[in-house]
């Protein structure tokens, strides 16, 4: 019986996730077509949700906390980015995940970027920001600050975000990290140094980090401009942008002038689908998908025309 699988969100015609998933599905013999569901509004994005008409789709802008609010279970990952980009339906219950982080974080340690110990810069308040914001804690970093336009609104996202990561060590064991060398729930709320700001207010903060993630939707939009003041980059600093597949963005084009380590977000979606393929390995049971992660992260970049 054929499997339907979906990304869904608003646009998607520059998605890569369809062609790299049916690579996979196609390489495991499985017969499962993964398509998209490009829905214009949020209203048709929930009556979407309702019809649980899929065995799982990926979610990404705008549509994130939509899937968050349908699901029935949430892992850990959806609940502390308050935004799910995976669901899975299992026997008609869905079940949330926020894999972005863990991709965004995979993606760059394997192009040689260590966290341990630096100052990184996280922008953007969102659900992608705040997955992201949690795998590079667990990562090791000396301090992660959080920055958005506003720097009331960083504030209660963070105060949030750090609320719900103690409440979550409190009333369970003890969650390990995803990686060797990483940090448990508990060491990143006791360890990590968080902050907030803006970017107006946080102009030193940006200009002394090791590492800027770019975690807004900034650059997919004809005319957009980056998130901060982009004279205030280094050289020897590394910058990411979430953002790929609209050509060059603000950030990445002052970021490659200035001659930073600069990665888009083709890594990140290729990580974050390797994880996603894991899930759904274990939630269905599907031995077909037992291949190994970097099997896993060649047979997508390559169908997706990357050159990672």
């Amino acid at each position: 019986m054929t499997e339907h699988l979906y990304i869904l969100g608003h646009p998607i015609a520059h998605s890569k996730s369809p062609v790299m998933y049916n690579a996979v599905y196609e390489r495991a013999g499985l017969p499962w077509h993964y398509g998209t569901a490009d829905l214009a509004t949020r209203a048709e994005a929930e009556a979407f949700l309702a019809t649980r008409d899929f065995l799982s789709i990926n979610i990404t802008t705008p549509y994130k906390p939509e899937a968050f609010a349908a699901a029935d279970v949430r892992a850990a990952s959806a609940s502390l980015a308050h935004g799910a980009n995976v669901l899975v339906n299992k026997g008609g219950a869905l079940i949330a995940y926020n894999t972005d982080g863990q991709g965004c974080v995979a993606y760059l340690e394997g192009a040689g970027v260590s966290f341990a110990g630096k100052s990184v810069v996280v922008c953007g308040t969102g659900p992608t920001a705040l997955s992201i914001l949690h795998a590079v804690a667990q990562a090791g970093p000396a301090d992660v600050l959080l920055l958005g336009r506003d720097k009331e609104r960083a504030h209660r996202v963070m105060r949030t975000y750090a609320d719900e990561l103690g409440a979550m060590i409190g009333r369970t064991v003890d969650m390990p990290a995803f990686k060797e060398g990483h940090l448990s729930f508990a060491e990143v709320y006791r360890q990590v140094d968080f902050r907030f700001g803006s970017y107006d207010t946080s102009r030193q903060a940006i200009a002394g980090a090791d590492i800027i993630i770019d975690a807004t939707p900034l650059g997919m939009n004809e005319g957009d401009g980056a998130p901060f003041d982009v004279a205030l980059l280094r050289a020897d600093q590394t910058v990411f942008d979430v953002v790929y597949g609209h050509g060059e963005t603000a950030l990445a084009a002052a970021a490659r002038a200035m001659g930073c380590t600069f990665f888009d977000g083709a890594g990140m979606l290729v990580g974050q689908a390797v994880v996603t393929v894991g899930i759904l390995r274990d939630i269905t049971e599907t031995a077909a998908l037992d291949i190994p992660e970097d099997e896993l992260f060649a047979i997508m970049a390559d169908a997706a025309g990357f050159d990672l």
